[in-house]
């Protein structure tokens, strides 16, 4: 079909070429909302049966060929010119009505549309030389000239002007070196266009090797992985590019899969900062050097919790997205087929994480973390999409501002580091300084509960509390019930006699093969200055070997004025 296709556009090109210079048309389009007209006008022009679209410089460019009835679009990718033919008799089919109305002296006759659920009013003329459409799906016939679109009773286009040009010939972008695509590929080449995809890691295996060799930290150099804590955490410093200083949006995009391992597993993606003060210590430290570079928190009973607060001399990671691994999805998939279950090839997890990424740096260590006593592991893949911010507008004038609190996510859990099972007989505090005017400061906080079994903090519902300065801020019960949506992700769960399968169970807010987004708490009216923010939870009793305990981070993040920002 390519090859047909091909054949048929140098025949296009060729005649096109052959053709001796003919009048060129523009016909111009006041647009109207409500009936009430719109600034801006939209302009097509016509030559040699060719309908020109688009502005030149539109990165899409749109073409109706009426002597070959197909439309052709194109768009360059790179070095490279793609482009999509749809022949007139794909597009939607016209439902002729009965009334008639006068555009720019024209009688006009009027067609209808209906196309994804939206209906398109046409009003049209085959009486002028000119022939064409602003829109290339809605052509009532080759000999069409349409003078009035109608989307949804509300948003209208009507020509207000046909206009013979003299020394003018539109700009036409494809030749027969074009690279012909069908219309699906031609969606996916627009899609992947509209923003910037920055891979961080690919089909890295997250798995316990205690043979993992710990790399020297004079060596550590940017875009080299780097893997951690018996091969459960890998870690890779990044440029903070142009694309991530000048987005709109940052998102988070995980894809995982087991390679071995077949149960559900708490995985973390964080931000380690590139820079830090003299004499300071943040996580990186304890992966090169050991546990014993963190500072110790003690319970009231005395039990010593590694590197979950911040201190004077110590700052917390930066989590950016929580996930669960699934039960066993991909590894599983063949060695637990059950007729009318179509398993997950593997899971994608996708956040917005725009108020975490610190684009005010030019480096960063991001990391994953993945608890796994399983030598098979599971498989990660991880890209940062940056979304670029529209033409009209403008960069905000503001910095970014992110201040990890509190995180009790073991991502050293290989290596020794504690659960959070401190809530059992203390709360966390926290104190800490804002030192600047914060606009639309907010607390990130993340919590999931986690042991035992029947009885364990995973399966009952506990209340979680947030103090500042001892105000209450915060009360829920964080709690999930949706987990049997999920269940074709989980090949590998357990079935039970009830008809329940393991991954159903409703949990304290997470599922296997899920996020857990943070809960957004308004901290607007904190002023500058010294606070404590205390995080109670009703952690219920250990069950024998089954320790209870839960992974809580805590994160302020709002903005800055900065009239200096470039």
């Amino acid at each position: 079909m390519r090859n047909v296709y091909s054949l048929l556009l140098l025949f296009f090109s060729l005649q096109l070429l052959a053709q001796t210079k003919s009048e060129v048309y523009k016909i111009e389009y006041d647009k109207f909302q409500n009936e009430k007209k719109s600034d801006g006008r939209i302009s097509i022009y016509v030559y040699n049966q060719i309908v020109f679209l688009s502005k030149p410089t539109d990165k899409i460019q749109q073409y109706i060929d009426l002597k070959n009835k197909c439309n052709i679009s194109t768009i360059k990718n790179g070095n490279t010119i793609f482009k999509k033919i749809i022949p007139f008799d794909s597009l939607p089919v016209p439902k002729k009505e009965n009334d008639t109305r006068v555009i720019l002296g024209y009688n006009c006759q009027h067609v209808s549309f209906s196309y994804f659920s939206n209906r398109i009013d046409v009003w049209y003329t085959e009486k002028t030389a000119v022939k064409g459409t602003p829109n290339s799906n809605y052509l009532p016939s080759k000999n069409a000239l349409v003078l009035q679109m109608v989307y949804n009773g509300n948003q209208t286009l009507t020509a207000n002007s046909i206009t013979k040009l003299k020394n003018y010939e539109p700009l036409l972008n494809y030749d027969d070196k074009a690279v012909l695509v069908d219309k699906s590929e031609f969606e996916e080449i627009i899609i992947n266009s509209r923003y910037t995809k920055l891979p961080v890691f690919e089909n890295e295996n997250l798995n316990f090797n205690p043979d993992t060799a710990i790399p020297n930290e004079k060596d550590l150099i940017a875009d080299k992985v780097y893997h951690f804590s018996k091969g459960s955490v890998v870690l890779k410093k990044i440029k903070i590019t142009p694309e991530l200083k000048n987005s709109n949006a940052i998102f988070a995009k995980l894809t995982c899969s087991s390679n071995g391992d077949a149960y559900d597993r708490t995985g973390s993606v964080f931000i380690i900062p590139a820079k830090k003060e003299e004499n300071s210590t943040t996580l990186l430290d304890a992966y090169l050097h050991g546990l014993d570079k963190l500072p110790i928190y003690s319970d009231n009973k005395k039990n010593k919790y590694q590197g979950i607060k911040k201190e004077k001399d110590y700052t917390p990671a930066i989590e950016i997205l929580r996930f669960f691994t699934p039960f066993g999805v991909h590894y599983f998939n063949d060695k637990r087929k059950i007729n009318n279950y179509n398993w997950a090839k593997e899971v994608v997890y996708k956040e917005d994480v725009s108020s975490l990424i610190p684009t005010d740096e030019d480096e960063i260590w991001i990391g994953v973390f993945i608890g796994n006593y399983d030598v098979g592991g599971h498989i990660i893949s991880l890209e940062l999409d940056a979304y670029p911010l529209m033409n009209n507008e403008n960069k905000p004038n503001t910095k970014k501002y992110i201040n990890p609190l509190f995180s009790t996510v073991n991502t050293m859990e290989m290596s020794g580091q504690n659960y959070g099972g401190l809530f059992a007989n203390d709360t966390l505090k926290v104190n800490f300084e804002i030192k600047e005017e914060v606009q639309n400061l907010q607390l990130l906080y993340t919590t999931t509960g986690h042991g035992g079994w029947e009885k364990g903090d995973e399966f009952v519902p506990r209340m979680n509390k947030i103090f500042v300065d001892g105000q209450e801020v915060f009360k829920s019960i964080p709690w999930r019930t949706d987990c049997g949506t999920y269940r074709l992700s989980n090949p590998a769960s357990g079935n039970f006699a009830d008809g329940l399968s393991s991954s159903d169970l409703s949990r304290s807010n997470w599922c296997p093969g899920t996020l857990t987004i943070p809960y957004i708490i308004s901290l607007n009216k904190l002023p500058k200055g010294n606070h404590v923010i205390e995080v109670v939870i009703e952690q219920g009793p250990n069950e024998g070997p089954s320790t209870n305990h839960w992974n809580v981070s805590g994160v302020l993040v709002g903005q800055l004025t900065n009239l200096n920002v470039e």
